[in-house]
């Protein structure tokens, strides 16, 4: 029988720049883990699912902290906390949506010290993932959650391949909604990536949820001008008021004229496929129209195309249906 609550052994590093966490990065490889907030890493830890030979600290790494202002848009350090996002003065002028996201996280404790990177980095959800089972996404041959008798209700009705575990992150379909782009440190150097390609599914990788390879760090997301001050909305629906994930959320960016004419769109929902979900049908069907209930409904009615709900996640369909339709809705001059 399994003892848990006994965290394995690991030799704990420290660095104090990217430059030496990549380095180390490199030298472990598969054996190293990222520790940022440590919310998840010590759950993984506790439970014996992961058994890191390397733990390496990002906490010391100044340069991976703050909000800065450029060119009109924002450089989030990757280690910058959900709390200190959610309360920036420059993140809530220009895009409240984001703080609207990071303020809905979990609990307050949570977002004192889970990090920006931490949420969209964080692994798969699924508990039979977590709880060791040896399924596809760990290295086994089985989705235990796709089966006629598996629990799924929180599981994707989209892009699912072998595995239909969803992306648990309220930050990601923001980042996806705003533009957004990832930049990562490794061994080449730099390299940047817009958030829609950032996060992958299990038919590029089922071992990983996001580009980042073992020896690569994220480091900063980059937010551009261009949906500055748009028309946001950002709604999760949970079981729970708080302190838990989202059965689904929508992050909607919507640039609309003085006449309430949408002049551009993104539209984007967590907890429905592995990866945040773009829905560019509805973000089609509502440029160039002035917005109102028929648009708003015919945008919400477009998300369910090509949607494969498993046995107990059929209500995710409406429930997507509903959040875009709202959001449309209240994207009014």
């Amino acid at each position: 029988m399994m003892i848990k609550d006994v965290i394995p052994g690991f030799e704990l590093f420290k660095p104090k720049t990217v430059a030496e966490a990549v380095a180390l990065l490199g030298q472990h490889k598969k054996d190293a883990w990222k520790l940022a907030g440590g919310n998840d890493s010590l759950s993984w830890f506790k439970d014996r699912v992961k058994r890191p030979k390397a733990v390496i600290d990002l906490t010391g790494i100044a340069e991976l902290k703050g909000v800065r202002e450029n060119a009109g848009g924002l450089e989030i350090g990757a280690l910058t906390t959900l709390t200190e996002i959610e309360n920036n003065a420059a993140v809530r002028k220009s895009f409240r949506l984001l703080a609207d996201a990071a303020g809905m996280v979990a609990s307050p404790q949570i977002r004192n010290t889970g990090t920006l990177g931490g949420n969209v980095g964080q692994d798969a959800r699924c508990w039979y993932y977590r709880s060791g089972l040896p399924c596809y996404r760990a290295g086994g041959t089985t989705c235990f959650a796709d089966t006629p008798e598996g629990q799924n209700r929180e599981h994707a009705i989209f892009d699912a391949s072998r595995c239909v575990a969803v992306s648990p992150s309220d930050v990601a379909p923001v980042l996806v909604a705003l533009d957004a782009q990832m930049v990562i440190r490794g061994p080449g150097g730099e390299r940047v990536v817009k958030a829609e390609d950032y996060f992958i599914g299990p038919r590029v990788d089922i071992t990983k949820m996001t580009q980042v390879k073992d020896d690569e760090l994220l480091v900063a997301v980059r937010i551009p001008a261009t949906y500055a001050g748009a028309q946001f909305h950002f709604e999760k629906v949970t079981d729970r008021k708080s302190w838990d994930f989202a059965l689904v959320n929508v992050a909607a960016a919507v640039k609309v004229d003085a006449g309430g004419v949408v002049q551009d769109a993104r539209i984007a929902c967590g907890g429905v496929s592995c990866t945040p979900k773009r829905f560019v049908a509805a973000e089609g069907a509502i440029k160039g129209k002035k917005v109102d209930a028929a648009l708003a409904k015919l945008a919400g009615d477009s998300t369910g195309r090509g949607a494969r709900p498993l046995n107990y996640n059929h209500f995710k369909v409406p429930l997507m249906a509903n959040l875009v339709m709202r959001a449309v809705r209240d994207a009014k001059a």
